[in-house]
């Protein structure tokens, strides 16, 4: 069974050995931690700041999905722009061998799950690059759609442009119809 729980500075190293070149890099969103390839003390860096306090107090909130005791994914959530009634989905990546089993839907889910009922967003928003069609279809899959909030965007990645979506889910759409088990942990 899938549960999610917060990020501990030992999940790092699985983390980040799953980042094994540069277009998995990049299609996580690696770019915003410098440059490839990233380690755990980078991501631990960045999550937890210099000092072991996170960059951006209450503000900034990593999950680790694990099923039994194994590490299989990982994502943040953020408030969009510091607005508590929108939060960001980022950096969502599942173990390469669990890929294509339903982890990352299931991830994700409890992550919406969480989102609504614990943090009491409206509206929850992820981007995805046009390129990385499986991940596309993992977000549209459980409810994403189109945004109405964030336009599209090219981003040059070395010499090339990909396009990111930008997709979203309301409140309103995540609790039509649906009752999920809530599975949190310390």
């Amino acid at each position: 069974m899938l549960r999610l729980r917060p990020y501990k500075p030992c999940d790092a190293d699985k983390i980040t050995s799953w980042i094994k070149d540069e277009k998995t890099f990049f299609l996580w969103g690696g770019e915003r931690f410098g440059s490839y390839p990233v380690t755990g003390e980078t991501m631990n860096a960045k999550y937890l700041g210099a000092n072991g306090d996170c960059e951006e107090p209450d503000n900034f909130y990593p999950m680790t999905a694990c099923d039994g005791d194994a590490v299989v994914g990982h994502f943040i959530m953020r408030y969009l722009q510091g607005n508590p009634k929108i939060l960001r989905f980022g950096w969502v990546i599942v173990d390469a061998e669990k890929r294509g089993k339903g982890y990352g839907r299931e991830m994700l889910r409890l992550g919406l799950d969480y989102a609504f009922r614990v943090l009491k967003v409206e509206t929850v928003t992820i981007g995805v690059f046009e390129n990385n069609p499986s991940a596309y279809h993992c977000y549209t899959s459980i409810g994403f759609r189109k945004s109405s909030l964030l336009p599209d965007v090219v981003k040059q990645i070395g010499s090339e442009q990909w396009k990111l979506a930008e997709l979203e889910m309301t409140e309103k759409e995540y609790f039509s119809g649906r009752k999920n088990p809530v599975r949190y942990s310390e």
